[in-house]
């Protein structure tokens, strides 16, 4: 029975990570990207592309060729095979080129159906009317368990759930590399980090202006920020806007007389969360965090919002997965926080609230060098429990499942 990967692209990302990981950790046949873009080290002959899309390719043309994509696809799979999908889009080109072929769908969802987007999104009305006909869903949480049932009515038992996998071994030798002209960064200075697409959901803009309020007390401090996206114009005006001397990796010259660094995609990222002092994830909303358990695989203490969905099932695993905190709590693995609302920001807009208690906390984790090293050591025994091994052994059962 031969088995595929399908996903938008491989441009980098939790997600695509995640297939990545699963394509060299199992049986897989190819990989089909609904786009040419590839960032991950990918046998050329192992990947057949539906399309010469990329990122540049308007998100609204590329949502109306989803039928197109569906027509492509059903040439390459028969009904003897199963086609594991990532991401929206490419879990509808899955379903719908099923209809033709017969093949076996399994989907994986991994965003919060909730809070991911707004409530008159057109991907709402597709993922109700589809996602029921799939063979099998797999939700990277409990919490999108628990929304898929509820919204689009589909039975408990359709849906399993399985956390992200890291290659925890990798991640220790990788953290290890020698940081190169980066170096000048990390040597006189204390180091907030934090990593993900520059995108709406990732709430990046908050940190910018918490970190300029730390700047006050904390003046050697720095900021590192790993990641692209669409937001790079806005995120670096604002850091501009708020008088942070800013760093943009394909415009300027490294150097120590920065305040904050825009490090873009990293293929390596652990070895600068590794000697950074704090991994901070103010994220809108997640599915399952990828990169909040890859920092705390290096060893570094996180503090999160505690947004839909993900960081409270990992850093406070035994508690209820729908409940929200709307104060700082200080948890088994991590801090967790009161999350942002999706609202942009100026430099000249005052700090809410909610900002300020992040302020507080970050103010107290940089002053107390134990707290920190109790977190970290944390951080790094809860993350054992995600190691590919075991994720592995979960996905091996789902997939041979009838």
């Amino acid at each position: 029975m031969g088995k595929f990967i399908l996903i938008n692209s491989l441009s980098g990302g939790g997600a695509e990570k995640v297939a990545v990981n699963l394509f060299k950790a199992l049986i897989f046949e190819k990989f089909f990207l609904l786009e040419k873009e590839v960032k991950y080290d990918i046998p050329e002959e192992k990947t057949i592309f539906l399309s010469n899309h990329g990122l540049k390719t308007s998100a609204i043309f590329k949502t109306l060729f989803i039928p197109f994509y569906s027509l492509k696809l059903k040439n390459f799979v028969n009904s003897g095979n199963i086609v594991l999908s990532f991401l929206e889009r490419a879990n509808y080109v899955n379903i719908l080129a099923s209809m033709f072929t017969k093949h076996k769908t399994f989907i994986s969802i991994r965003m919060s159906q909730i809070s991911g987007r707004s409530k008159v999104h057109p991907y709402n009305l597709l993922s109700k009317f589809l996602y029921p006909k799939s063979h099998l869903i797999i939700a990277v949480s409990r919490g999108i368990k628990a929304e898929l049932v509820k919204f689009y009515g589909i039975p408990q038992e359709k849906i399993g759930v399985i956390y992200n996998p890291i290659y925890l071994e990798e991640i220790q030798v990788l953290k290890g590399e020698e940081l190169g002209e980066y170096e000048t960064i990390f040597r006189n200075s204390k180091v907030l980090i934090t990593a993900g697409r520059l995108t709406k959901q990732k709430g990046q803009w908050y940190l910018i202006r918490i970190f300029k309020e730390l700047k006050n007390d904390f003046p050697e401090l720095k900021l590192v920020i790993l990641g692209e996206g669409e937001l790079k114009d806005y995120l670096v005006k604002l850091s501009e806007d708020s008088g942070l001397r800013t760093f943009v990796w394909d415009r300027d010259k490294i150097s120590d007389s920065f305040d904050v660094y825009f490090l873009g995609f990293q293929k390596n990222p652990f070895k600068f969360i590794a000697r950074s002092e704090l991994f901070v994830f103010p994220s809108l909303c997640e599915g399952f965090p990828n990169a909040l358990v890859e920092a705390m695989s290096c060893g570094v203490p996180v503090i999160a919002a505690d947004c839909r969905t993900g960081p409270r099932e990992i850093l406070a695993p035994y508690t209820d997965f729908e409940y929200q905190t709307d104060k700082p709590e200080f948890a088994e693995y991590g801090i967790l926080m009161p999350p942002f609302e999706v609202k942009y920001k100026n430099a000249n807009e005052p700090l809410e609230d909610k900002e300020k208690m992040w302020v507080n906390v970050l103010e107290k984790l940089l002053q107390d060098e134990s707290l920190r090293k109790s977190y970290g050591e944390k951080a790094l025994f809860r993350a054992k429990d995600f190691e590919i091994e075991k994720i592995v052994e979960e996905w091996k059962r789902i997939l041979e499942r009838d």
